[in-house]
């Protein structure tokens, strides 16, 4: 797993409707909150993208944006948004691209590890974790990452 002080790798990935997306078009928008996990439907990611949907109004409100990434294609994105009513985008990563270059990658290349970065405008790696089965540890992450941008300037390293 890339660590805190990184410089967090360019990738291009599709997302939920078919639309190239890369990190330097997501971080034009500011601060960007990645977030990887294993698979749509499943229900541990179901939850943790839910528990993320149900604070997405306080992290926009302090100018952050949210993206999700794993290995399913554009049309099972596209459903597990539509029916669980997510509001942030998710990118396909079929080849693992932006799996394994931010070392992401299940052991022996199997899954994906459930990991969240906090992105800075300027691309470094402001925050990482990594917790495959304590899924509520994600939301904590998250949440204290709303607190701090109030007192944090994530505009520049």
């Amino acid at each position: 797993m890339l660590n805190t002080g990184d410089k967090a790798p360019e990738f291009v990935l599709n997302n939920q409707e078919g639309i190239e997306t890369s990190l330097s078009d997501l971080l034009q928008n500011g601060p960007l909150i990645l977030y990887f996990y294993p698979a749509d439907f499943t229900p541990g990611c179901t939850k943790e993208a839910c528990s993320i949907r149900d604070i997405h109004t306080d992290i926009q409100s302090v100018g952050l944006q949210v993206v999700g990434i794993s290995p399913q294609n554009e049309n099972s994105h596209s459903r597990f948004r539509e029916e669980h009513n997510l509001p942030f985008a998710l990118l396909s990563d079929p080849e693992k691209v932006a799996i394994k270059i931010f070392d992401v990658d299940g052991p022996f290349g199997v899954g994906v590890r459930r990991a969240t970065f906090l992105i800075s405008q300027d691309g470094s790696i402001k925050d990482a974790i990594m917790a495959d089965v304590r899924i509520g540890r994600h939301k904590e992450f998250i949440e204290k990452a709303v607190i701090l941008r109030e007192a944090v300037d994530l505009q520049s390293s």
